[in-house]
């Protein structure tokens, strides 16, 4: 459902993303992990056809800047941006508007409810507090029932409540088929729910690695640092030569 395909991406000088790979299936959960700069941002907004890039990137076999991908992809960013004039519930109606939804009232309030923005729906986007803010952002990128998400981040600023039902979801869309790619640091939040992880370093993928491929009961954190850790010493020792 998500492919990228041999994706570089130059800031100038710096090379943020190195021939990037990595697939999504439908009804997987693939983790992107990796140490502060490693090129995460980078390529999840190359993803959701933020950036220009060189490569190959496809939603559903569609080109990921295409009308086609765009119905298919939700995305949920780290930082979320509400537009500060509209009311909560006027984000929903303008999201409905721009997918040409029918019939999405009732989602729309489900996903209110669940998020216990309900009672919020007249507040404007900047009365609303960091964690409101990540959730209503949730709901815009879930009213129009994508089949594909990333999630950038997707934790920080919730509450427990909001932590809960987040993976909920998760977990309700991983049953219906949704193809996820989730980026973040909480890698216990993770754990329990993952089919393959992708871990950057230095703008490339360091290793892929799918849940049975784990050895010894190793866990997805202790791999991860086997392998973060493991190259900070090798660069440390280049140094020293």
């Amino acid at each position: 459902m998500i492919h990228a395909e041999n994706v570089t991406k130059r800031y100038g000088k710096l090379l943020a993303n190195d021939g990037v790979n990595i697939r999504v299936a439908e009804g997987e959960t693939a983790v992107l992990l990796g140490p502060n700069g490693a090129g995460k941002s980078t390529i999840i907004k190359s993803i959701c056809g933020l950036l220009r890039f060189d490569g190959l990137i496809t939603i559903g076999g569609h080109g990921n800047r295409s009308p086609e991908a765009k119905r298919l992809l939700g995305y949920v960013p780290e930082f979320p941006s509400p537009y500060p004039m509209l009311t909560v519930a006027e984000h929903l109606e303008f999201i409905a508007k721009a997918y040409r939804l029918a019939a999405w009232n009732a989602h729309a309030e489900e996903l209110l409810n669940r998020f216990e923005l309900s009672d919020k729906r007249n507040k404007l986007g900047k009365e609303l507090s960091k964690g409101m803010q990540q959730k209503l952002s949730v709901c815009c990128a879930l009213l129009p029932e994508p089949k594909a998400v990333v999630f950038d981040e997707p934790l920080v600023g919730l509450d427990p409540h909001g932590i809960r039902e987040l993976k909920a979801v998760m977990a309700d869309l991983k049953k219906s088929g949704c193809a996820m790619l989730v980026s973040t640091h909480m890698i216990e939040s993770v754990e329990e729910n993952w089919d393959i992880t992708y871990i950057m370093i230095g703008g490339r993928v360091a290793r892929s690695c799918r849940r049975a491929e784990l050895e010894g009961g190793e866990s997805l954190e202790e791999m991860y640092f086997s392998i973060t850790e493991g190259s900070a010493d090798a660069e440390r020792g280049k140094e020293t030569l």
